[in-house]
Order: structure tokens, then C-alpha cells, then sequence
């Protein structure tokens, strides 16, 4: 039969794009934290034991694994994409991963891509991270003395800090720093971090500390301090103004009308900020945790080493979605024979 004798095609439809991923209580999930290693260069006192027994390498995905594992999120409706660790820009060659996900940036699918860093690595790194769409970093910095810096990190190097949040504002990247208010160690201090940061443009974040993990140093009862008595410390310095102001995260945010910077306050034991959740974190290792304050956890990794295709990456995600919890648990208290969840916050994204 003469080929143009044929009849009109037919046409196949489109596969539909795969459904946003919504939780039991109706919170559409739009923010991914993932781990692309439990390594770090530092070893700060309320994050990590001073002698981590780290992972085998083998056992984490490979940045590939990473990419396609992240990109299944992105096709899922996810639009904001930190990259966390340990330490993620000790990760060997953990640029390929941004540039791999800048992709998803120039289809407009993914809105932020962006990294939870301690600033040590930022100096090489920071013109390269902006060349592949990261518009804004948060970099921890709990004091701006090299003396108890290097007491609450253990290894760190102030001076490199300073120079790699230097740079990454000299790359045109926006800085936020997060301290976590560590009672007795930088009370002191939250005034002069928050000078600190709106002289340099920056917004200045304080965090409550979380009951994760055993330490072999100070107990969290005696690092944690109520973020009230941190609030109340700034009003003593500052004109607080309550703002409308988010940026897709867990801080709520106040202005300091002398400095006309923005403040924000990370509160997870006084006043949780669960009913809003919309945010899932996966450990280098590939297990998704649908809430940072509980155990229960999904294996993504084998689903991905399974199957060439992403049909069971997609039903092992929607499954565990189903299982997201209300809220955590979080509690400090010095009775506890344990702390709220045993691993470690750089398991999980620290």
C-alpha cells in the first residue's frame, strides 16, 4: 500500500505528568533537604560526636544516583532544593551534582536551588555555585570569636569562614547566617551576629537546639536555651517588628528597625512550626525522612538500584509521603535516658 494512501494517524496521548505529592493532612510537599554526604570538616559541639564513625563511601548513592533521585522529586512538584550534608561541599566532586540540577532551574520546574553550608569550602567554590543558578547559601556561624569558634567546632578555621562568606557575597550569591543559641557558650554574642550581618547585608537566623543524637560532650539541657529569652536579649538592642516575610523554610521573621535588617527565629521545642511542614529530607544513603523528629523512614535507594526506569522510585516516594507525620516529638529533658531521636543532625542535614 502507497504510504500516503494510509489513514490519518492517530495521535498518543501525553503521559500525564505524575501527581504532586500531598501528605494525610493536605500539605503539598514542595521542599526537598537532601544529604549528599554524612561528612564534615567541622565537629561542632551540639551536631556530632567529637570521634564520628562516618560511613563507608560505598554505601552512599552516587551523584548520579543523586541527580535522578532529586529530579523524581522535581517532576513530583518539588520547588525548592537544599543541598545539606555534614559538610556538602566536602562531597568529591559535588559541582557536577549542581550543574547536573541547574537544569531543572532553566525549565523553570525547579525555583531554588540552593545549600546549607559551615563556609569552609566557600572560597573555592562560591563564583562556580552562582554560575549554576544558586541565588542564596546559609552558612552557620554561631560566634564571631576565633577562639570560641574553634571550641564549638572542635577543627574550624574562623578566619576561613569569614573569607568564604566574603566570597560568596563577592559572587553575587545572597548570605544568611544561622546560629544556634548554645546556653553559656554565645548568649553573649546575638547582638553582635546580628550587627554583624545587617552591616554586611545578611540575614541573621537564630535556631533552638535539637535533641539528636548522643554527644560525648555537654548534655542538651545545658546547651538549650527557650528562643524567648534569645528574642527578649535583641529587644534590649533592638526595635523588633513582626514581618510578613518567608522564605520556604521553618523561621519566622521580625525586623530590626535600627538596622532595617531581618531577624529570624527557628523555633522546633517552643512553639513547633509542624502544621505548615511542607519539607521531606533524604540522607546520603538514600532513606527519606518525612519528619526530621521521628524514626520511621523509607529506603529510596533500593527502588533506585532496582529498576532503570523510575516507576518504583516514584511508588516507594508516594508511600511514604502517605506515612507523614502531623508533627514531631521533640523534648529536652534532663531525665531523658536518650535524646528524641538517636542519629545524628548530620545524618540528616545539619
Amino acid at each position: 500500500m502507497n504510504a500516503h494512501a494510509r489513514g490519518p494517524a492517530i495521535a498518543t496521548p501525553a503521559a500525564a505528568a505524575p501527581a504532586p505529592l500531598v501528605d494525610p493532612f493536605g500539605r503539598t510537599i514542595s521542599y526537598l533537604r537532601v544529604s549528599v554526604t554524612d561528612r564534615c570538616d567541622f565537629r561542632c559541639v551540639y551536631c556530632m560526636s567529637e570521634h564520628m564513625q562516618f560511613l563507608p563511601r560505598s554505601d552512599l548513592l552516587t551523584l548520579e544516583e543523586l541527580d535522578r533521585l532529586c529530579s523524581a522529586f522535581v517532576a513530583r512538584g518539588t520547588k525548592r532544593l537544599r543541598i545539606t550534608g555534614g559538610e556538602p561541599l566536602v562531597r568529591h566532586d559535588v559541582m557536577k551534582l549542581f550543574h547536573a540540577l541547574s537544569r531543572h532551574l532553566d525549565t523553570g520546574a525547579l525555583e531554588e536551588l540552593t545549600l546549607t553550608t559551615n563556609g569552609s569550602q566557600l572560597a573555592r567554590f562560591a563564583a562556580e555555585l552562582a554560575d549554576c543558578g544558586v541565588r542564596r547559601v546559609n552558612v552557620s556561624l554561631d560566634t564571631l570569636d576565633p577562639d570560641r569558634f574553634r571550641a564549638l567546632t572542635r577543627t574550624g578555621a574562623h578566619a576561613q569562614v569569614l573569607a568564604g562568606i566574603a566570597a560568596a557575597r563577592a559572587a553575587g550569591l545572597k548570605v544568611k547566617l544561622n546560629a544556634v543559641a548554645l546556653k553559656g557558650m554565645n548568649e553573649d554574642e546575638f547582638v553582635p551576629l546580628v550587627r554583624f550581618a545587617h552591616e554586611n547585608g545578611m540575614d541573621m537566623t537564630f535556631i533552638e537546639v535539637m535533641p539528636l543524637g548522643e554527644l560525648d560532650g555537654p548534655e542538651r539541657a545545658d546547651q538549650y536555651l527557650p528562643m524567648q529569652e534569645v528574642r527578649d536579649r535583641l529587644s534590649e538592642a533592638f526595635t523588633l517588628d513582626e514581618i510578613d516575610y518567608r522564605t520556604g523554610g521553618p523561621a519566622r521573621y521580625m525586623r530590626a528597625r535600627e538596622t532595617g535588617g531581618r531577624i529570624g527565629f527557628i523555633t522546633p521545642l517552643t512553639h513547633n512550626f509542624c502544621e505548615s511542614c511542607n519539607r521531606v529530607r533524604v540522607t546520603c544513603t538514600g532513606t527519606l525522612y518525612m519528619c526530621l523528629g521521628q524514626e520511621d523512614a523509607a529506603d529510596l535507594r533500593a527502588p533506585l538500584r532496582e529498576s532503570a526506569d523510575d516507576a518504583l522510585l516514584h511508588q516507594a516516594i508516594e508511600t511514604a509521603i502517605l506515612r507523614k507525620p502531623k508533627g514531631h516529638d521533640f523534648v529536652i529533658d534532663r531525665t531523658a535516658p536518650a535524646p528524641a531521636v538517636s542519629r545524628h543532625m548530620s545524618m540528616t542535614g545539619g
